[in-house]
């Protein structure tokens, strides 16, 4: 793993200027926040800063505002949800540089916490303008990036300020990445990854990086019907990619050099139409799909099966789900492999790391989600970093 520092290696910093980039893009109804979960992420990192006597400069985004000034989007929204999670007051400051900046640091005592306007309501933030990331940078001492979910974009808070003032990991980016170190990084061997989801076409880099990294692939939900149909399987009216039929047998021939045994289902649930407990539900082999069938799950036996290899293995990494987990009884599937992979993290034989949105709601349906070593809900930037490419935002704290 590249090295980076973190807030360990900071010195004395009372009545310094941290600017930390957090995660604020929350999930709103009615002006108020629902899910306070990425809050919940960035606050070891402000207390400890707080705590050490720093000024700390929350950065952030929030929705798309395309450079424009977009009332709905500003961050003063979300201020009374992160004074909440604190239990402290915050200071909101309807800028990110200049003069109305520097008063606002002139006023703040060390140990207080300040949230600067959504980042994005300036062109150059996206355009990550050298500029821009200069008229931030002047007001701050050190540079913190807590955002690991916005890793992936090389945007002027994320990326440009690492390279002008002293930068840090915080905590919840320390944390991501020293499980994902474990996973793919410098993993202990051997190495399971389960991938899920509808189509192959949103996961085919992943999957072509990962049979060279993984000793076991794990092919479930829609994504697997594809794969079927690669090896001759008639998959009757399921949801299939035929078009790329051709690429994922590419992938299960690379998979054969590697070493890398592929896991696709061979006893399936079925059914002619996608509705809840629907009447013409069945389970049967995988070659006995009649033609006005559609496979929405992974049957039972072969779900035993993928919890033997899971046995088998010290490491695991989770993205998708195995079957339409949203409708029951398709959820099954899904369930019973991660009740699998979380007991055998509980007793200690398994590194787990989960990450992406469907798979986050998979395994709170599944009620293991705290029993996995680390759930990571950075959706783009956790595909990216299965996908084997370099995330600038992580990049340029080691740079």
């Amino acid at each position: 793993m590249t090295a980076f520092k973190t807030l360990d290696d900071l010195g004395d910093v009372t009545g310094k200027v941290a600017l930390v980039r957090v995660d604020l893009n929350l999930p709103m109804k009615d002006g108020l926040v629902t899910d306070e979960t990425r809050i919940r992420a960035s606050l070891p990192t402000i207390v400890d800063l707080a705590a050490k006597g720093a000024k700390v400069l929350l950065l952030a985004h929030f929705g798309r505002p395309k450079g424009e000034r977009v009332s709905t989007m500003s961050l003063s929204l979300v201020v009374g949800a992160v004074e909440k999670a604190l239990g402290k007051e915050i200071m909101f400051v309807p800028e990110v540089s200049g003069p109305v900046v520097e008063q606002s640091v002139g006023i703040l005592r060390p140990g207080d916490v300040a949230i600067l306007e959504n980042t994005r309501f300036w062109k150059g933030e996206e355009k990550n303008d050298p500029e821009f990331a200069k008229a931030i940078a002047e007001v701050g001492d050190f540079y913190v990036n807590d955002a690991f979910s916005a890793a992936h974009r090389a945007h002027a808070t994320t990326e440009g300020l690492a390279h002008l003032l002293p930068a840090y990991a915080g905590r919840s980016m320390q944390a991501e990445l020293e499980a994902l170190d474990a996973a793919l990084g410098n993993p202990e061997k051997p190495v399971a990854a389960v991938v899920g989801g509808a189509k192959v076409s949103s996961k085919l880099d992943v999957l072509k990086h990962l049979v060279g990294q993984v000793d076991h692939l794990i092919i479930g939900g829609g994504m697997a019907n594809t794969f079927l149909a690669a090896k001759g399987v008639d998959v009757g009216k399921s949801l299939c990619e035929h078009d790329l039929t051709g690429t994922a047998s590419e992938i299960l021939e690379t998979a054969d050099k590697a070493g890398c045994t592929v896991h696709l289902p061979y006893e399936v649930v079925v059914s002619k139409e996608f509705a809840a407990n629907p009447p013409s539900l069945r389970t049967c082999n995988v070659h006995e799909v009649a033609a006005d069938e559609m496979i929405l799950d992974v049957g039972p036996s072969a779900v035993e099966a993928l919890a033997d290899v899971l046995k088998t293995c010290r490491t695991l990494v989770w993205n998708g789900p195995m079957g339409a987990f949203e409708t029951e009884p398709f959820d099954a599937a899904t369930v019973a492999l991660a009740k699998t992979a979380a007991a055998l993290t509980s007793e200690g034989s398994l590194t787990s790391v989960a990450g992406g949105g469907d798979t986050v709601a998979a395994l709170n349906h599944a009620g293991v989600a705290a029993d996995f070593s680390y759930i990571s809900t950075a959706g783009g930037a956790f595909l990216e970093w299965m996908e084997g490419k370099e995330l600038p935002g992580v990049a340029a704290l080691s740079s």
